[in-house]
């Protein structure tokens, strides 16, 4: 049975308690309850993830549509908050006053909103270019003020050390925070003394991306907790290893002609994991109904 929409308000508690919040991404329904079903408090919504899931690079090709479509599946599958990737808000003021008003109307917990010129790609790519920093604070207001409630959060997102360095991207992030924004989020840091220096730098809480392989030399927790940082995303954990062990099962039964079986368990545990109890009690309750 579906679980009901998380408030944004856990979101917000979770902000107002002590300890690093680490939200692995998720695509779907599928990797959003496993994610929960581990023990984490926040479910991060991957933008990267869902485009992969439709069969795109992650360059910006998604519509508000289809992105406000995969969140609302995520919330409803879980019980704890969702944070969701919203790109760039898909054009100006008056899109991003829509998009916060399409995220929380769907039960997700906050959203956040990115500086990059629009089409986007994704933030440990080369070849970004972002707004005027005036256009991304108007952008950033325009969503504080879209929200229907004080408890949805809006993360601001900037690009801006690729393209212009540190220095502006600290400066993005304060003047965000300064209109409103609850979390900043500069994205691509490229050595381990500018992780270090955001927290510091930033008068606000900060939020940074794990993305192995990526820009940001750091993958261990301890030290961004260590450093300051309120919540650390890792958006592709889930996505690679599902690319990973689906490359190693598929070539398994190609090179074999056997099913690999290892790890699966029985059809009935495996469904109890997406709520089956929960439908099956649903039954019984109508059975003697529908046999009257």
């Amino acid at each position: 049975m579906e679980t009901p929409c998380p408030a944004p308000r856990s979101f917000r508690q979770l902000l107002d308690s002590p300890g690093l919040i680490v939200a692995p991404g998720a695509y779907d329904g599928i990797t959003a309850r496993l994610v929960e079903q581990a023990g984490f408090p926040l479910v991060y919504m991957t933008g990267a993830g869902t485009a992969a899931a439709r069969g795109y690079p992650d360059y910006g090709l998604l519509t508000l549509s289809e992105m406000v479509d995969n969140a609302a599946v995520l919330a409803r599958s879980v019980s704890v908050p969702v944070l969701a990737d919203a790109d760039t808000g898909y054009g100006n003021e008056l899109n991003v006053t829509r998009t916060v008003r399409e995220f929380e109307s769907r039960g997700v917990a906050g959203i956040h909103l990115e500086d990059q010129v629009s089409p986007k790609r994704c933030g440990h790519l080369d070849g970004k270019d972002v707004v005027a920093r005036a256009r991304f604070v108007s952008m950033i207001s325009a969503a504080v003020a879209a929200r229907r409630s004080p408890d949805f959060v809006i993360v601001a997102r900037t690009d801006a050390v690729a393209v212009h360095g540190l220095d502006e991207a600290v400066d993005r992030a304060n003047a965000a925070l300064d209109a409103g924004a609850d979390v900043a989020f500069v994205e691509a840091i490229e050595s381990i003394d500018e992780v270090a220096a955001i927290p510091r730098r930033v008068h606000g809480l900060c939020l940074l991306n794990i993305v192995p392989g990526g820009k940001t030399p750091i993958t261990d927790l301890h030290d961004v907790e260590s450093m300051g940082y309120r919540i650390a995303l890792c958006p592709g954990l889930l996505l690679g290893a599902t690319v990973f062990i689906g490359d190693v099962v598929l070539k398994k039964l190609a090179d074999t002609r056997q099913h690999p079986t290892s790890g699966r368990g029985s059809v009935g545990s495996f469904f109890s994991r997406f709520g089956a109890a929960e439908w099956d009690e649903v039954r019984r309750r109508y059975a003697d109904v529908g046999e009257s």
